[in-house]
């Protein structure tokens, strides 16, 4: 449906009648509104997650030299890929789109997975990681977690009507 804001709905009489009004929407302007606005697949940003988060732990390893730096930063990344996935595997499941109440609750409960998931990996780091570098291992994690913007970023540009 279309909201229409009640400042540009006025009666035959000419009267805002205060109330916004809702004009249902066609097949034709759904499939029009679906062509300018293409998804993206969760799965997409996950991939691209774990993309940069190869490319972090390499790039730290050819700056620092150290391959305990590098296994941190990759742990750091795994540790936003993982709770990611399971994310997203949750939420594309058939459960998930039952109803939008299911849709809502499915949301809230993997997104508190997904938190209780990170947390743990990173507490569970210091027995996980050799020689963990703290520094390396954040800075995987949040250019990790930033890659939602860049893929959002690159979407406009490669569909700027979006």
């Amino acid at each position: 449906m279309v909201r229409i804001p009640a400042q540009d709905f006025v009666d035959e009489d000419g009267d805002v009648n205060g109330a916004e009004y809702f004009k249902p929407m066609t097949a034709e302007e759904v499939q029009r509104l679906r062509l300018q606005q293409p998804l993206l697949s969760i799965w997409r940003v996950v991939l691209a997650q774990a993309v940069v988060g190869l490319a972090v732990a390499a790039l730290t390893w050819l700056f620092t030299g150290r391959v305990s730096a590098a296994w941190s930063a990759a742990y750091g990344a795994l540790a936003v890929v993982v709770p990611a996935a399971l994310f997203a595997r949750g939420l594309t499941s058939k459960t998930s789109s039952i109803n939008t109440g299911a849709a809502v609750f499915g949301f809230l409960l993997w997104e508190m997975v997904k938190i209780g998931l990170t947390v743990a990996m990173l507490y569970a780091a210091t027995w996980l990681v050799k020689d963990l570098s703290w520094p390396a291992m954040l800075v995987g994690l949040v250019f990790t977690m930033k890659v939602y913007w860049v893929v959002f970023a690159w979407r406009r540009v490669f569909h700027p009507e979006a």
